[in-house]
């Protein structure tokens, strides 16, 4: 598979994974869903979700270049706002559009 296919295919599953914690109401998607997931538990649960895409991240790096590039915390903060932005539709969905949907 050519680069370009790896990054484009990363990227969509960046963007699936930061909106996963936004579309379920179970605990890190196994458990529960009786008691009702608190923001701090949606946060986690999409830090986690960005550490794991991060991560499979590395492994393609490795995997298509042969090793891994050092990075600062500059890139790692960067990574960590875009996939801020990529979880936006999901965090909308759960706390606009279902509660507006529940009024109604």
């Amino acid at each position: 598979m050519a680069l370009q296919q790896w990054a484009v295919l990363y990227i969509l599953l960046a963007f699936v994974a930061a909106n996963l914690p936004w579309f379920t109401r179970h605990r890190f998607f196994f458990g529960s869903s009786e008691p009702v997931k608190t923001l701090p538990w949606y946060l986690g649960e999409w830090f986690a979700l960005y550490v794991l895409v991060g991560l499979i991240g590395m492994g393609l790096e490795r995997l298509t270049d042969g090793h891994n590039h050092g990075q600062g915390w500059e890139f790692y903060v960067i990574a960590l706002c875009m996939f801020a932005v990529f979880a936006i539709p999901g965090f909308l969905w759960r706390f606009n559009i279902v509660p507006m949907l529940r009024r109604s």
